[in-house]
């Protein structure tokens, strides 16, 4: 009969392990064998060792000691019926009937499998789905607010096991690391726990503050620019050293996982648009609809080009070139980021990568999406997970190509300055709710919430930023909510009535910054996708009208665009210094083609009236008693009355700031 420890109090309760010829280690932190959630464990606390005299439980140099049958031990002989207690976790040492079910194999132990709530009701526990920006922000906020008090097991696909640490997969694992420069804003950068602001801002070459201070900028902080592989990977590093998180190095698949997830208080989607747990519980969160975001009948979708440079120019030109007109968007970090281009239909369909060998066209790059980077041997941009070649790039004289080219030179890159390509989608639902009851409590469940978060509640990618600040705000509220809520009994729809009313508040503002900028009106009041206006303007025929020169048409587009900037810049000039003048801009957009100067021209300005503005605050639903409207028809009892002269959270505040959201 083989030897067994089996959990009696604490998440282990119940379960079993097989102690074999390897070590079985007990500690806080996550590589151990046994995760203690205990506060009063040490990182690693105790080890059982198979020796010549049989299992030998050893205490490791622990802070609060190993106990024995309620003795202090440093190093015990384990005999049948031994009570070992290590913080206030306690485990049986005894010999199992071989029929019964015991976990045989510690590598497939992803969290000690959890008893009843019953169990030890001062722990939440807490399933996460999807690691990156979102889940380790909403997992570390968390452990944060509820010290010692919640058990997370945090699940990706993208991570490999590195010894004890748990780290990014690379390229050469299948796994495309997102390189794109994000901007938060100060309001949700400074919602993050002390830890985790220093982690991502210790080092100032990691950031830079290209965007000015805006209106809703909380104390004067501005908006800060970073990579987001630099967030991805500051947080997974930080998350590796909390003994309450358990990462898990694979993906989540909830039909796997129902049993033990039927053992959970909370989880949180935060797989990102395309997540495969919120379809599979799509019946509990409702149908998303996509009519709101149509026009004509027709949901509205832009396909954007993403352009890894690295621009010369300095950034108060850059970001008054971007704010001037709908075509192409600029974020950088000092210079090295992504150049957006905002694509027409048939430039969308001219996305595509072709199969050098089998030569065939494969569409890795507009489906997946994929990464082309530039390769030395032969210059040309490569998928590294499909083989492909960027087609467009191979017919240099393709009228995409062409396109990208004058896009490079508007921002001041040489050609040689583009290193890779990739390409992404706006695609906008709107979402009935974010909370949903996956299973109610019983005599031997807790009763688990489910809560989408970041991308899985509102994918919106245009604006670089928009979508990470969303889902910073929405893990946020969540913790806060939990925080507030959690004590030892079963949770209630009514203890997510402010995060529901703040999610609410987040798709409203964010999509309809997103929808304002994927659409214009005209003087006639007709509303079109700048897309197409776009795309009118590249087929227009311009002919001699455009020819360029300082007395042509193509001159009197350059003085129309400069007397656009003009404008805008007399609205930024108090906030960021170093704005180029007038006849430096003529000089700029005098070496762009006429046709791609009258495009940026048609394209129109950022709608800043709109697309800028407040940001949105969820500090508004959890300030002291502040009372929160969300009608619930069902139970009138949890319906508060709204605040007389409350301030609406949907306004759009002015003057507006011209920063990417």
């Amino acid at each position: 009969m083989p030897s067994v420890i089996v959990g009696r109090t604490g998440p282990f309760t119940g379960q079993s392990v097989v102690l074999g010829d390897a070590p079985l280690t007990f500690g806080r932190k996550s590589d151990n064998g046994v995760v203690i959630v205990s506060p009063s464990a040490s990182r690693l606390h105790a080890e059982i060792v198979a020796e010549d005299a049989g299992f030998v439980l050893y205490d490791r140099d622990s802070r609060n000691g190993t106990y024995v049958n309620d003795q202090r031990v440093a190093r015990h002989v384990l005999r049948p019926n031994d009570l070992v207690r290590i913080g206030e976790e306690t485990f049986l040492y005894e010999a199992q009937d071989s029929a019964e079910t015991v976990v045989v194999n510690l590598s497939q132990l992803d969290l000690p499998r959890l008893a009843p709530a019953t169990a030890d009701p001062g722990v939440l526990r807490v399933t996460i789905t999807g690691g990156g920006p979102v889940g380790l922000a909403f997992a570390l906020a968390l452990d944060e607010m509820l010290p010692g008090r919640v058990a997370i097991t945090l699940y990706d696909g993208r991570w490999t096991r590195r010894g004890t640490t748990v780290v990014w997969k690379g390229a050469e694992e299948g796994n495309v690391r997102r390189l794109q420069v994000v901007t938060v804003q100060s309001r949700q950068y400074l919602a993050l726990p002390q830890e985790v602001r220093e982690a991502l801002f210790d080092r100032p070459s990691a950031y830079s503050q290209m965007w000015p201070v805006g209106p809703d900028s909380v104390e004067g902080n501005p908006p800060r620019n970073i990579r987001i592989a630099y967030i991805e990977d500051r947080l997974l590093e930080l998350a590796n050293t909390k003994a309450s998180i358990r990462l898990v190095p694979k993906r989540f698949d909830p039909v796997e996982q129902r049993h033990r997830l039927a053992q959970e208080h909370v989880l949180a989607v935060c797989e990102g648009g395309r997540s495969r747990t919120r379809e599979h519980f799509a019946d509990r969160f409702g149908a998303a609809d996509a009519s709101i975001y149509s026009l004509d009948g027709e949901h509205l979708q832009d396909v954007v080009l993403g352009l890894r440079v690295t621009s010369a120019l300095p950034d108060p030109m850059s970001v008054l070139l971007t704010v001037s007109q709908n075509r192409f968007l600029l974020n950088s970090l000092r210079g090295e980021g992504f150049l957006n281009m905002r694509l027409t239909r048939e430039e969308a369909r001219q996305v595509i990568g072709i199969d050098p060998v089998r030569h065939v066209f494969e569409e890795c790059i507009a489906a997946r999406p994929c990464l082309m980077s530039r390769e030395e041997e032969d210059n040309e941009f490569r998928c590294p997970t499909h083989g492909t070649l960027f087609l467009p790039a191979l017919l240099r004289s393709s009228p995409l190509w062409k396109e990208i080219r004058q896009g490079l030179k508007l921002f001041g890159v040489a050609e040689e300055g583009l290193s890779a390509i990739t390409s992404f989608r706006l695609d906008m639902v709107q979402r009935p709710r974010f909370t949903a009851q996956l299973s109610r409590p019983t005599a031997t469940s807790p009763g688990t919430y489910g809560f989408l978060l970041g991308d899985a509640a509102n994918a919106i990618h245009f604006w670089p930023g928009r979508g990470l600040n969303s889902g910073l705000a929405s893990a946020t509220s969540l913790a806060r909510s939990l925080s507030r809520a959690w004590r030892g009994r079963p949770l209630r729809d009514a203890d997510f009535i402010r995060h529901e009313a703040a999610m609410s508040m987040l798709q409203y503002r964010h999509k309809s910054r997103a929808w304002n900028a994927m659409v214009t009106t005209d003087d006639g009041g007709v509303t079109r996708a700048i897309r197409d206006v776009i795309a009118d303007s590249v087929h227009a025929p311009h002919g001699a009208e455009v020819s360029g020169g300082a007395g042509g048409a193509g001159g009197s587009d350059v003085e129309a665009l400069v007397a656009r900037t003009a404008a805008i810049r007399e609205r930024l000039a108090t906030r960021m210094p170093g704005l180029p003048t007038d006849d430096e801009l003529r000089a700029h957009l005098s070496q762009i083609a006429p046709a791609t100067v009258r495009t940026l021209l048609e394209s129109g300005a950022w709608d800043t009236l709109i697309v800028g503005g407040e940001e949105a605050d969820i500090d508004l639903f959890y300030q002291a008693d502040s009372p929160v409207y969300v009608p619930r028809p069902a139970d009138p009892r949890l319906a508060a009355p709204e605040p007389s002269g409350a301030p609406n959270p949907y306004a759009v505040l002015a003057p507006p700031a011209p920063v990417p959201s």
